[in-house]
């Protein structure tokens, strides 16, 4: 596999958030490139490589439920954070009993996935840094159990458990269904302009179970 890897990784729940539905959150079906790329730098991330995410497998059938949770509805302002710095008096702090409300989130249930992935060097990379050092690093963290933060799958209420994938053929819960096409999905976001940041998607295709990125279409 070179410098790819292959990692399994599995939970109760996840919620990959539709940008367009924000307020009562609704799940897309599968797991987004972005939110498997969060889950590798969860496990290993040096600013000398880039996760490049290569294919998800969907290893169970797609259900949902729906849950209720107890959220805030509103965030602290940056105005008050700068009045605060400068000796005013607004407060920095959200009080529970006055801004709670409940929301409904269509959420994935008994999820599990594979993640075939594989990294490139960046220009931070340093001289004794190398492919095959974090490769090493890597697999050893994935047989170990190791990881920088609990793993999610796109909230951080849904741990995702993760191991070393070393099927060599995986079996998906869609072997029998030739293509399913899911539509607009976020790829991932685009950071090349900081005081732009934004969205990219692409049309997410699943073939027998399996979403290949390799060569898929960016819409920015």
């Amino acid at each position: 596999m070179g410098m790819g890897v292959k990692v399994k990784v599995w939970g109760d729940y996840a919620l990959f958030s539709r940008p367009e539905l924000k307020v009562e959150r609704y799940s897309y079906d599968v797991m987004t490139p972005s939110a498997a790329r969060g889950i590798l730098e969860a496990i290993y991330w040096h600013p000398g490589m880039r996760w490049i995410i290569d294919k998800i497998y969907v290893k169970n059938p797609i259900h949902f439920t729906s849950v209720r949770r107890n959220e805030v509805k509103s965030k602290v302002l940056a105005s008050n954070v700068l009045s605060a710095y400068n000796g005013g008096k607004k407060p920095l702090y959200i009080s529970s009993k006055e801004e709670i409300v409940q929301r409904a989130s269509m959420i994935l249930t008994n999820v599990e996935y594979v993640i075939e992935a594989h990294f490139e060097m960046t220009e931070k990379a340093n001289e004794t840094d190398n492919p095959g050092k974090f490769k090493d690093i890597m697999m050893r963290r994935l047989r170990r159990g190791e990881c920088y933060h609990m793993p999610y799958f796109g909230c951080r209420e849904f741990p995702a458990n993760f191991a070393l994938c070393e099927e060599e053929e995986i079996k998906t819960a869609f072997d029998d269904v030739p293509e399913k096409d899911f539509g607009l999905m976020l790829f991932d976001m685009d950071y090349s302009d900081k005081e732009n940041i934004s969205p990219m998607f692409f049309r997410a295709v699943m073939k027998r179970g399996v979403i290949d990125l390799q060569n898929c279409e960016v819409i920015r």
